[in-house]
């Protein structure tokens, strides 16, 4: 059995016609006001996650995200002929975690971005509990898009979370265990559906990466 334990839970589950013009007018206390103009949606969300979740220079963190910045992308395209310098700065600016880590200018120790779809939930898993920090931050998310949905190359809706990973079972909230073993893969949680398991703390078990997966609270 590997495992680790849950310090702290965070997610971000906006209304569905959030943009990013209304995030930055519900979020803007939370961020450098020179460094929001120019936050996606994926970053702003992703960034309040992570109000209390700060890796420390010897910690690790890992990120996930199927789609990152689409949003971003779709909005510069739309700007076209007269495509948006602004626009464009944000649909090539660093991934989410980074402008907040930026933002804060905060060190870590290691970096680890995942993209992914059927089985991202557990390579992101798998990647913090192999982690050696003494200190893992789990984060990912999502944001909404429009016209790339039909080609499913974009969240349906956005969301985001932060867990905070370490050895320590003592006064964590909850656990994520993974058993090595020979059981056939069974679906796994989708990105989505584990936010909203840690947001509601709501246990999960699943077979999947050669052995089996749980999240169980206290």
């Amino acid at each position: 059995m590997i495992e680790k334990f849950i310090h702290y839970v965070r997610t971000e589950r906006p209304a569905d016609d959030e943009t990013a013009a209304s995030a930055r007018l519900r979020l803007a206390d939370k961020f450098p006001r020179t460094a929001l103009r120019r936050m996606t949606h994926l970053g702003m969300l992703v960034g309040s996650a992570l109000e209390g979740a700060a890796p420390g220079p010897d910690g690790a963190v890992v990120y996930a995200s199927t789609f990152a910045e689409t949003r971003a992308l779709e909005d510069f395209l739309r700007s076209f002929p007269s495509a948006s310098p602004l626009l464009f700065q944000t649909s090539i600016h660093p991934g989410a975690v980074q402008q907040v880590l930026i933002g804060r200018q905060e060190a870590v120790a290691r970096l680890w971005p995942l993209a992914g779809r059927t089985r991202l939930v557990e390579q992101a898993l798998l990647t913090a509990l192999l982690e050696t920090a003494p200190r893992v931050v789990l984060t990912g998310g999502e944001e909404r898009g429009t016209w790339l949905l039909d080609q499913e190359m974009a969240s349906a809706r956005s969301f985001a979370f932060a867990a905070i990973l370490t050895p320590e079972p003592v006064g964590a909230t909850a656990r994520v265990g993974f058993a090595p073993g020979l059981q056939p893969d069974g679906p796994c949680p989708t990105l989505e559906n584990f936010t909203d398991a840690l947001a509601a703390q709501h246990p999960l078990r699943w077979s999947g990466a050669g052995g089996d997966w749980e999240l169980t609270w206290s």
